[in-house]
């Protein structure tokens, strides 16, 4: 695995997404309300809509396209519906934000 730096803590926002690039892998990185940053596949699995772009509420962000609700921690589609998005485990050093990659 690869530490790869993203941004730093002051460029995220609380609950706004922010796109990176990893190599060709678009990344979805988010700041949460309590200063966890999670970052996941920035493609939904339904219509490949843009996650960065979506609504964060607790630990989940909503797709906006359809309204998904794909969890933060393990990328799961929430019922009703299905599916699941590739998550990237983040560090933190200092203010420095990195992800985890292959």
């Amino acid at each position: 695995m690869k530490k790869i730096f993203v941004a730093s803590m002051n460029e995220l926002v609380p609950r706004i997404g922010r796109e990176v690039l990893v190599g060709d892998q678009k990344i979805a990185v988010y700041r949460l309300s309590d200063d966890q940053v999670k970052a996941i596949e920035n493609i939904c699995p339904h219509k490949q809509g843009p996650l960065a772009e979506g609504i964060v509420s607790g630990e989940f962000v909503f797709c906006p396209l359809h309204d998904y609700k794909i969890s933060l921690n393990d990328g799961i589609v929430q019922d009703p519906d299905e599916g699941c998005v590739r998550t990237f485990e983040t560090v933190v050093e200092g203010d420095q934000v990195y992800v985890m990659v292959d």
